[in-house]
């Protein structure tokens, strides 16, 4: 395994100098800087989305049950689903 040779700021800062298609930014046009929606309103909301999943209009509600090994085992056996035929058999149980 070759071993990492220590990074110091100073060779960090060199290297930033060093890179002539990434120089480092002047104090003048960082005062100059603005965020990209307001630069580009149009491509921003091109390519905006919202974060996660659709909020559901029912949605489910998590919660902790202590079950027999027997009853998972059992629903288990049905397949990768046995949650959604779990639940299902627990709507059907609730009249």
């Amino acid at each position: 395994m070759k071993k990492m040779k220590r990074l110091t700021e100073a060779k960090i800062q060199k290297m930033i100098a060093s890179d002539p298609d990434n120089p480092e930014l002047t104090d003048a046009q960082i005062a100059r800087a603005r965020p990209f929606k307001d630069v580009f309103p149009d491509l921003h909301a091109s390519i905006k989305r919202s974060r996660g999943r659709p909020k559901s209009e029912n949605p489910r509600e998590a919660v902790t049950l202590r079950l027999s090994p027997d009853t998972i085992e059992k629903f288990k056996a049905t397949g990768d689903d046995w949650r959604a035929r779990m639940a299902k058999a627990l709507e059907r149980a609730k009249v």
